[in-house]
């Protein structure tokens, strides 16, 4: 029975202007089983957020597919068919946040499942107040980004990234703009999340001591997967 929840077949992507063509990734082939908390390590430039915006449907291959729980993102989906999936079904945790800066926490967690309906808004509120609660950030709702920590807006981040209840966390160098105590906070959250929610986490990072918190690594270079 195959488990996968994202299967990546001879994956390419090629930038191209007048003067240069770059090979950013070089035939990836790779599959992720549901519930897996994958670390993808490699040097800066070695296609690692490339690799992670096509999975996400947020950029399109130069050649190749990616299946999502069986269903082909490029092939099978419109633009638009993408970013709603993308919506429902994944979360996303930056190294630089991307917090709105007029927002407090708790609107910001709001943001990706805003909906019309006073009804589901009520739903939707209650949820991101949980989700606060359980980053240990009950007390900074009303907070807003200038008014918190790094690692504070970090935890709201993941609050915002899973208000959707995603299958797949992407999280791209989440640590990267943090001290180190903030940091070894921010990945044990990410390691409770996986274990305890059954949320699929895929963590790139340049540093192979953050990627062995993963249970598996797998190692990008020059666009390739490498041993």
């Amino acid at each position: 029975m195959n488990d996968s929840i994202v299967e990546v077949k001879n994956l390419s992507k090629i930038y191209k202007n007048n003067i240069q063509r770059l090979e950013v990734l070089k035939g990836i082939d790779l599959n992720i089983r549901s519930g897996e908390f994958l670390g993808v390590q490699g040097p800066s430039g070695a296609g690692k957020s490339t690799l992670l915006h096509l999975l996400a449907g947020l950029d399109y291959p130069s050649g190749g597919e990616v299946f999502f729980a069986g269903q082909n993102l490029y092939r099978s989906l419109t633009e638009n068919e993408r970013a709603c999936f993308r919506n429902r079904k994944i979360g996303f945790i930056f190294q630089f946040y991307h917090l709105l800066p007029g927002f407090s926490a708790l609107e910001n967690v709001l943001m990706p499942g805003i909906l019309p309906s006073w009804k589901e808004k009520k739903k939707a509120t209650a949820k991101a107040k949980a989700l606060l609660e359980r980053v240990g950030l009950s007390a900074r709702l009303y907070h807003k980004p200038n008014q918190l920590s790094g690692g504070e807006q970090q935890r709201v981040a993941i609050a915002r990234a899973l208000v959707n209840s995603p299958l797949l966390l992407l999280c791209d160098e989440p640590t990267g703009n943090l001290d180190s105590e903030n940091g070894q906070k921010i990945l044990a959250l990410l390691k409770e999340l996986n274990r305890e929610n059954k949320v699929t986490v895929i963590l790139v990072t340049h540093d192979k001591d953050i990627a062995k918190i993963a249970q598996r690594v797998v190692y990008l270079k020059d666009g390739l997967l490498v041993n």
